[in-house]
């Protein structure tokens, strides 16, 4: 059976590989399409160029940015509205476009916590993936779009409470997480297989590295540990179905 399709929708770069970089990698490597849309940071940034090379390491094609500013950082995206406060309908027609122009098969995102540490470009990101990923099936909605196209199910990237112990020496014993029962996991993926590929990807976020980010974190962590706290990705599986046209 034929690996499908992927389309993944993260906030900020580096998310894409933290959060999916194994199974972009594995997708890839089957043949499948995969890509990967960035709701913050302007194209010509440095983290943008860093991105790009993170992507070709998975195999996920080319950038594809929404260009909206981080809620954080203003400069990520000079002369722009942060994406926190930018109008929902731009966001979800803008979204609509790469979803149709790419026509995944899944779709992968934050959680509606917007994974561990809650960020709220995860959280938007999250809300406004939901909104395009079934607008974009909908003929009458964004005509200039595209044409319709309905993925199967959107599929998002989580944490279940038995595996945040694990991930305490990564994430801090003082910071809240965001964590769902275990048994809210629809999907549980091993990824140890293209674990090199993922952690080359986050790596590839060297300004991220630099300023002891999550990827610096990673950065600083002996292989055993790298594989035993991130080659086991979980998601909640979310299936779309077709609404009148």
């Amino acid at each position: 059976m034929a690996v499908p399709s992927l389309l993944a929708v993260f906030a900020h770069p580096d998310d894409e590989s933290l959060s999916a970089g194994g199974v972009l990698a594995r997708h890839a490597a089957a043949g499948a399409r995969t890509a990967v849309v960035t709701a913050t940071w302007a194209a010509d940034t440095l983290r943008a160029a860093e991105l790009a090379e993170a992507l070709r390491i998975l195999g996920a094609g080319k950038p594809r940015m929404l260009g909206y500013a981080d809620a954080r950082v203003p400069h990520s995206a000079p002369g722009c509205v942060r994406f926190c406060d930018a109008p929902l309908d731009e966001a979800v027609q803008r979204l609509v476009t790469h979803i149709r122009e790419f026509r995944p098969d899944i779709m992968v995102t934050h959680d509606a916590y917007g994974g561990l540490p809650g960020h709220p470009d995860h959280v938007h990101t999250h809300r406004v993936t939901m909104l395009a990923a079934q607008a974009a099936g909908l003929e009458q909605l964004y005509p200039d779009a595209g044409a319709p196209w309905q993925t199967h199910a959107v599929y998002l990237a989580t944490h279940p409470h038995s595996a945040v112990p694990d991930l305490r020496d990564v994430i801090g014993a003082r910071k809240a997480v965001y964590s769902v029962p275990d048994g809210q996991v629809s999907a549980t993926v091993d990824v140890g297989p293209w674990m090199a590929q993922k952690i080359a990807a986050v790596l590839a976020h060297r300004s991220e590295v630099e300023r002891g980010a999550l990827p610096g974190v990673i950065a600083s962590l002996p292989p055993e540990a790298r594989e035993r706290q991130f080659a086991t990705k979980w998601f909640i599986r979310q299936a779309l179905r077709a609404c009148c046209r």
